[in-house]
């Protein structure tokens, strides 16, 4: 494969998301005297939490990630806490980028901040790169490599990297459940329904935690960048920031909700955000066995876990749209989440009465 293939691209910076230069360039070139010359600035589109920016110097390419101006909520955006998980995790798990230095001086550019070395490949989106074609056999290879990345994490000795103190220790999947209902009732607007059968149901089918490991929460393939000049190869995952301690089937869970699939129904299709719609893709199914055969796991329940990533990827959605319905976001892209909130809690009853019994 060539490594013409296009690269994830930067772009402007946003309006009102500027980066003072000099300051940034005067604390880092005090922690890496080498550096040579002025960054050129860009800023990554992805993402809808931290600000993430590109700084490529003549010698050098990095990526600073920062909190939104004005937040509030330090623990909604905690750069320490992020960095200090890759900074641990990166001997144990190579994927993980380098990191550069942390700031926790607002004199800088008024909130934390950190650096990282940038890792250059393709990142997969909805759609592939234009240009980057790959047959049934070689995309099967690509989603295999993804699903042994996450394997590959959740074997990683917590306690031997340093990192026994992230979550909260047992009880994960109750502190989840718990968590998301709660935050489902305060996102609620007038138009979503209630799914209190869903939530009930979830409670009450609450298992205790099959295993305890380093999980990353936010596990897709616009998460994982792939060496462009053999793009079935992962080399590096990326957003950190909701890592923690926890079941490891909650973060495959998670991950399941947005896998969407070619036969798909129109709504479903309508959240896809990865290409896990080409043929030689795993089907939801295949994704599970697969997954519990490498880690030798045996649920007692897998719709469970099912449900639980798709009621999350509803409040999630809720939440977007909470803040779209009391006019604190004009974006007009969140004008009909509320029909996907809806339709995604109709997706988790449906799963519990086909697929709910024990």
């Amino acid at each position: 494969m060539p490594s013409t293939t296009p690269i994830d691209p930067s772009g402007a910076v946003r309006p009102g998301e500027e980066l003072n230069v000099s300051a940034v360039d005067a604390w880092l070139k005090a922690r890496v005297p080498s550096l040579e010359g002025t960054p050129e600035i860009t800023q990554y589109s992805g993402g809808a939490s931290n600000w993430t920016y590109r700084l490529k110097y003549p010698n050098r390419d990095l990526i600073l990630r920062r909190p939104p101006s004005g937040t509030k909520a330090k623990s909604a955006h905690d750069m320490a806490r992020e960095y200090n998980v890759q900074q641990a995790l990166k001997p144990a798990y190579p994927a993980v980028p380098s990191m550069v230095g942390l700031c926790q001086d607002a004199s800088v550019i008024g909130s934390d901040f950190y650096v990282m070395e940038r890792i250059e490949g393709i990142i997969p989106r909805k759609h592939m790169p234009r240009g980057l074609q790959l047959d049934k056999a070689t995309t099967r290879q690509l989603c295999l490599n993804v699903i042994d990345k996450l394997v590959e994490l959740h074997q990683v000795d917590a306690a031997a990297v340093g990192l026994s103190s992230l979550g909260k220790g047992p009880g994960y999947p109750k502190r989840q459940i718990e968590g998301w209902s709660d935050r489902y009732e305060k996102a609620r607007t007038w138009n979503v329904l209630s799914f209190k059968y869903v939530r009930d149901w979830l409670k009450a089918h609450t298992p205790d935690d099959v295993a305890t490991c380093v999980i990353h929460n936010d596990w897709r393939f616009d998460n994982v960048v792939l060496d462009a000049s053999e793009p079935t190869r992962v080399i590096g995952v990326l957003d950190w920031e909701m890592a923690t301690l926890g079941d490891p089937l909650m973060d495959l869970g998670n991950a399941l909700a947005y896998w969407v699939q070619a036969d798909d129904n129109f709504m479903m299709r309508m959240t896809r955000r990865q290409p896990t719609h080409l043929p030689g893709m795993l089907r939801r199914e295949e994704v599970v066995e697969y997954y519990l055969d490498k880690m030798k796991l045996k649920p007692g329940n897998w719709t469970f876990y099912e449900v639980y990533g798709l009621f999350r990827l509803v409040v999630i959605i809720q939440q977007i749209y909470y803040r779209y319905h009391h006019k604190q976001t004009r974006n007009p892209t969140f004008k009909n989440f509320w029909v996907l909130a809806n339709y995604l809690g109709l997706r988790c009853e449906r799963l519990i009465r086909t697929k709910g019994a024990r």
